[in-house]
């Protein structure tokens, strides 16, 4: 019987039919960033070469310009709100054919099982999902999942297909350091993504010296520069809540693509629905001064290099099948996308065991858990930063009644609140916020990284109280309440992080939610994104868990009074 690689050599050379030709194109070579006046030869899911070619069908590419599927540098699936299946048939359409997941979301909630469990789906979807073990379950001492991975559970999932290296290093400090826990998970891997916002200096080239050989936090030119020049590679990551294209733009336009590639980390799901995935980012780098040949460059065969995955990233003899016929190199939306040489069929439904459920124990909370005691003085307050989902330290007086600090309208200084979870323990960190702009009522979500407890802002502790009641009797998700009644809410049974509803219900319940936010008052951008990423202990500079609040700079909890 003919093996798959001699039929394949045999179509190369012209001995057999192809079973599919993409005839008339001009197809790109990612290698020499030409456009090729040339047809592809396809069999078997992956290409056989270039050149003049008979097969048994024809695809009419002329006027198209062919390119290789793009690829997620990093992401996670959750953030998407949907199941891996809705993922897929709301991606691979936009042109993303493969991606490499960090699934510490899941990890936080339901431990090693899981992710096993989200591994397996994955296999029976046609995008290609690789994973990376999530290093740092907690992301630091501060927070509280349901267990932390121990090195055996890494170990573990290290050993399965398509678990190709460990997961962003987030304790940054751990690493930097020494510290012997953190140093004993880099053994584990010879292939380690980072996260290290803010680090410079000696103590980037402590990290980088540790082995970790990449980085999607930087958020300007000095910050990109650095890694580059210690030999990591730059991640450009833009996401619904950190937007970071813009800032990095002038070093693709400087240096080219070398080890540049794009990212979403964390997209909603309206934020894809609306503008986009990878394409996205390569439209709107093109529509910044970059070439497209470049931009296509760092979202299809950058992010495949620099994981390893060396079948993919290309259309050149050898390499996958996953291409795209693109109408125009301005708005980057394929007219036809073509995986492993088929067109994308009809996906299969992700099945959801009831143990993946009921993850959401906060018992009986009522508005006094919320209180905050206080007499006068300054506090430590978490300011916004448009775009950004580091913080500032600010320090200022809370508006304070009756011996009780509360929130201000006025002031824009609303309430912040992270409750404990998994376990029931009824833990709760208090404190304050700046930027949200709210009026009234409050916002509540179990999406809450990394943890994922439940994080809740408000202006006032009854509203609040009625939030976190609303998401522990719909099993977890997100909603908007004036106090007195829900505005919108979507429920994520699974693991209180997705949502077992087709793809059109959670993107009008995410919009909705957005516009109920507004309602209430609310003036930033992807407000839950924000809202998710002020309970990460690991992202400078003040944040908050259900053990208070952590200066992440001094990468301690501080009280929230100062002294």
């Amino acid at each position: 019987m003919e093996s798959l690689l001699s039929r394949r050599l045999a179509v190369a050379r012209g001995d057999e039919q192809a079973d599919l030709v993409v005839h008339g194109g001009r197809v790109f070579s990612v290698f020499t960033r030409e456009w090729l006046e040339t047809d592809v030869a396809v069999v078997d899911g992956f290409v056989a070469g270039l050149g003049s070619y008979e097969g048994r069908e024809t695809v009419d590419a002329r006027g198209s310009y062919v390119v290789p599927g793009f690829v997620d540098a990093h992401m996670h699936l959750e953030s998407s709100k949907l199941l891996v299946d809705e993922f897929a048939r709301l991606v691979l359409p936009l042109g993303t054919t493969a991606v490499v997941a960090d699934p510490h979301e899941i990890a936080n909630v339901l431990g090693t099982d899981g992710v096993h469990w989200l591994l397996d789906v994955c296999g029976r979807i046609p995008l290609d999902v690789w994973f990376m073990a999530s290093s740092s379950v907690p992301a630091s001492s501060f927070e509280s999942p349901r267990r932390s991975l121990t090195f055996g559970d890494l170990d573990a999932l290290l050993r399965r297909r398509r678990v190709i290296g460990l997961a962003e290093m987030m304790n940054f400090p751990g690493v930097v350091s020494g510290d012997a826990s953190e140093l004993g998970k880099l053994e584990l891997a010879q292939h380690v993504d980072g996260h290290a916002p803010g680090v410079r200096g000696r103590d980037l080239n402590a990290y980088a010296a540790a082995g970790i050989r990449s980085d999607h936090e930087a958020s300007d030119v000095e910050e990109g520069r650095e890694r580059l020049r210690a030999g990591m590679w730059l991640l450009i990551r833009e996401a619904s809540a950190a937007r970071n294209l813009h800032a990095l733009l002038p070093l693709l336009r400087e240096y080219g693509p070398h080890r540049i590639a794009f990212c979403t980390d964390d997209r909603e799901p309206e934020h894809i629905a609306d503008d986009g995935h990878i394409n996205a980012i390569v439209r709107d780098a093109v529509a910044g001064g970059v070439s497209p040949e470049d931009a296509i460059v760092c979202a299809t065969l950058n992010p495949a290099q620099w994981h390893g995955l060396s079948h993919l990233g290309a259309v050149a003899p050898g390499y996958q099948a996953d291409l795209l016929l693109l109408p125009d190199l301005e708005r980057f939306v394929p007219s036809l996308v073509l995986k492993s040489g088929r067109r994308i069929g009809e996906i299969p439904r992700a099945d959801v065991p009831e143990w993946v459920k009921h993850t959401v124990r906060v018992g009986a909370l009522g508005p006094e858990q919320f209180r905050i005691p206080w007499r006068g003085g300054r506090a430590r307050v978490i300011g916004l930063v448009p775009g950004q989902i580091v913080t500032e330290l600010r320090l200022e007086e809370p508006t304070h009644r009756a011996g009780e600090g509360v929130a201000d309208a006025e002031r824009d200084l609303a309430k912040i609140a992270v409750v404990e979870r998994h376990l029931g323990t009824g833990r709760v960190g208090l404190g304050f916020v700046r930027g949200f702009g709210l009026k009234q009522g409050a916002l509540a979500s179990t999406v809450a990284h990394d943890a994922h407890n439940v994080v809740v802002v408000g202006m006032s502790d009854a509203a609040m109280a009625f939030a976190v009641r609303r998401l522990a009797n719909i099993g977890g998700g997100i909603v908007a309440t004036d106090g007195a009644r829900v505005l919108a809410e979507l429920p994520l049974p699974v693991a209180g992080l997705l949502s077992d509803a087709p793809l059109e219900e959670v993107v009008a319940r995410s919009r909705a939610l957005v516009d109920a936010a507004a309602e209430l008052g609310c003036t930033v951008e992807a407000p839950f994104q924000h809202l998710s990423f002020l309970a990460l202990s690991v992202i400078p500079a003040l944040k908050i868990t259900d053990r208070g609040l952590v200066d992440v700079e001094r990468f301690e909890l501080v009280p929230l009074e100062v002294a």
